[in-house]
């Protein structure tokens, strides 16, 4: 469920876990999880292959970012996103009462080239039982 919208640094969020889009294909050089991996987790940026609604989890400065692999670059695209998203949430390892930041997925330029859905994913979101926080710039 979505309990806040935020319109700032997620680097800078107080919530102690960061979810984020991957890509099936592991190529996750770009984007927000390309800052993930130059910063904080070297190994993210050439992950190999994955499959949709896999979580890779990762600790790094206090916080603990969680890779939703949710898209591809090719192929299905974002079509799945919405509810791959909800999975990925829901199997996350948080407590109920905590709140994760989540990144807006795709609505930056891989998101958009591919045709992600931005409202359809914010439904995904919504769908979670996890509490989210959405940060956008």
């Amino acid at each position: 469920m979505i309990v806040d919208t935020i319109r700032g640094d997620v680097f800078k969020t107080s919530h102690a876990h960061i979810a984020f889009a991957v890509n099936t294909e592991g190529f996750n050089d770009a984007g927000f999880a390309g800052a993930v991996s130059s910063r904080f987790w070297g190994e993210l940026a050439n992950t190999g292959k994955k499959k949709l609604g896999d979580v890779l989890t990762h600790e790094a400065n206090g916080k603990t970012f969680h890779a939703c692999v949710c898209h591809s670059l090719g192929g299905e695209g974002w079509n799945k996103t919405a509810q791959t998203i909800t999975k990925c949430l829901d199997a996350l390892n948080v407590p109920d009462d905590e709140v994760i930041a989540v990144v807006l997925m795709g609505a930056g330029m891989v998101g958009q080239m591919g045709g992600a859905d931005v409202f359809a994913i914010l439904g995904g979101m919504a769908r979670s039982k996890k509490r989210v926080a959405v940060y956008t710039l």
